[in-house]
């Protein structure tokens, strides 16, 4: 059995075809697995850096907590150092009061030498409490601006 030249030649290229067909499969397959390692390492990258602004941003929060809790503990020492104060008589609470002028010929009598003006024993709770309210609501109000500031803007200001 022999091969004509034509039927050799027509084997060899059909071989060559064969080889060529299957390597440029394979170059393919390369080219895809490299785009596929490039786009998983930039994402790797973005999410490291996300990782990154996000743990500051964290950060950030919890020392801003750690500030208003701080503060408002502060207040709330100061306000109860008021009331005990005011509660042993070393300090007293008083108000800015005018009273009005009475007509002389009014037939009314009035001390000629009155004391400041001060608030009452069941006003002074109401005050304190006040105080404490205030000074909660300060500190979410400072709170939450700082949360705003942190997580809720693009890029936040230092």
């Amino acid at each position: 059995m022999t091969f004509s030249p034509f039927r050799l030649l027509l084997v060899v290229l059909l071989i060559a075809g064969a080889a060529w067909f299957a390597f440029d499969q394979v170059l393919q397959q390369r080219d895809n697995a490299r785009s596929e390692r490039d786009q998983a390492q930039d994402e790797a990258k973005g999410l490291r850096e996300a990782a990154r602004i996000t743990g500051e941003r964290l950060a950030k929060a919890a020392a801003f907590d750690t500030q208003h809790t701080q503060e408002l503990n502060d207040a709330l020492k100061r306000i109860k150092d008021l009331q005990r104060a005011v509660d042993r008589g070393d300090q007293r609470l008083l108000i800015q009061a005018r009273c009005p002028a009475v007509p002389a010929g009014s037939g009314a009598t009035g001390l000629a030498d009155a004391a400041t003006a001060e608030l009452s024993t069941d006003a002074r709770s109401d005050y304190f409490t006040l105080r404490d309210q205030l000074a909660h609501s300060r500190q979410m109000i400072l709170g939450l601006q700082d949360h705003v500031r942190t997580f809720c803007t693009p890029n936040p200001t230092e």
